[in-house]
């Protein structure tokens, strides 16, 4: 045998032997993308494409709409490399939408999102489902940014907003964490014009800032943890929420996305028993603890002395008018230490504005029909029952 045929032989054989493989990567870009649709239905929407374009274990769904029965809207292409399968599901290294825009020339309105990316997505097949909570799960998300122009005025823009997660099992649950490294709002459009003047008063008529979130959830038993979710507003200060709540299980999950896809199928009729159901459902969670922090950065004296400008005093004065309220204002709470709590919290944040925390930590968790009850019957217990607490300058 010459070396020419058997170079040809060879290469005959490798094309042979990738043929099949060739066969199973456009299978599973199809079966990706036939997925992605079925996920988005499950969510309460529809997304729709012109066809899918396969390049080996490669794709790109064309002309993708998203929307629901009464519109879609064009949103582009989205590209999936890396497509394959393992014992979980469908598995896409990336998700890219390079670039979207809305526009709206009668009111004047542009909305653009530039270079959308999600890394290790997985599409769990259906004995995985609910170890994913029933959702697309991805590794890391990132969007470059997202600006609003309403009538060539740009009010919002976000900047270098990413996500990271990590890869839940039976065992061990979802950790994430995420950020906006910038944001601004520019308030000039507001219609209330003394909100406004208020406003620009205060300095804050253009807002920057950027936000921080962490937290994990357990999809076998529902824990749900959020241990940050931060919003910075520059030279103003931070607002603050955790909390932890029981019962958010995949289930739980499933049920209300299914009633809330009822409620909007029928937006103008009687949706009365499926917000009763959805009540019904929600009494499955308990609650563990919340709480809602503020850490100032210049905005309480700012308010003082705008405050004390307009009534012709002195930002002390205003403080401790402030300070004498607050036991007027918790005294129908019947809950004496809180009050307590609250008043000297309050007046140690007005002399010195560090910090002020509201949180509600009860003994024992707490089902969610039982603060339902108890908010219907006998509110004034439930900052009892809550464990609610003030503190200041942590």
């Amino acid at each position: 045998m010459t070396a020419l045929r058997m170079h040809i032989r060879i290469a005959a054989a490798a094309l042979l032997a990738s043929l099949p493989l060739a066969a199973a990567s456009a299978q599973e870009v199809e079966e990706a993308a036939e997925r992605l649709k079925a996920y988005a239905d499950d969510q309460g929407f529809r997304i729709e494409w012109d066809r899918v374009e396969v390049n080996g274990s490669d794709g790109v769904l064309v002309g993708v709409r998203a929307g629901n029965e009464e519109a879609m809207a064009p949103i582009g292409d989205i590209e999936l490399t890396g497509v394959s399968r393992d014992d979980k599901g469908i598995r896409i290294d990336s998700m890219t939408l390079p670039y979207f825009t809305a526009t709206n020339d009668e009111d004047g309105v542009a909305f653009y999102i530039r270079n959308v990316e999600m890394g290790n997505v997985v599409l769990a097949d259906e004995a995985m489902y609910d170890v994913y909570g029933g959702f697309l799960f991805c590794e890391t998300a990132t969007i470059d940014s997202i600006s609003l122009n309403l009538g060539g005025t740009e009010v919002f823009t976000l900047s270098d907003m990413h996500f990271e997660s990590t890869e839940p099992d039976r065992d061990t649950p979802m950790a994430f964490s995420g950020a906006a490294e910038s944001f601004t709002l520019d308030m000039s459009l507001m219609e209330d014009q003394n909100q406004l003047a208020v406003l620009k008063a205060l300095g804050y008529d253009q807002i920057e800032g950027y936000f921080e979130m962490e937290g994990s959830w357990n999809t076998s038993d529902g824990r749900f943890t959020l241990t940050q979710y931060d919003m910075t507003v520059v030279e103003a200060g931070t607002i603050g929420f955790t909390f932890d709540l029981g019962g958010a299980t995949p289930a739980l999950m499933a049920s209300l996305r299914e009633l809330q896809k009822q409620m909007e199928q029928s937006p103008e009729g009687d949706n009365s028993a499926q917000g009763l159901a959805i009540l019904g459902l929600l009494q499955q969670l308990t609650f563990h603890e919340a709480e809602i922090a503020f850490s100032d950065d210049s905005l309480t004296g700012k308010v003082l002395e705008f405050v004390a400008g307009n009534q012709g005093m002195k930002p002390a004065d205003v403080a401790n008018q402030a300070k004498a309220v607050v036991p007027f204002a918790l005294a129908q709470l019947n809950n004496p230490e809180l009050t307590t709590q609250a008043t000297q919290a309050v007046s140690a944040f007005l002399d010195d504005p560090q910090n002020l925390t509201i949180s509600a930590k009860p003994a024992q968790p707490v089902p969610f029909a039982l603060i339902m009850a108890t908010a219907m019957t006998t509110p004034i217990e439930l900052t009892k029952s809550l464990g609610v607490g003030v503190r200041a300058n942590d």
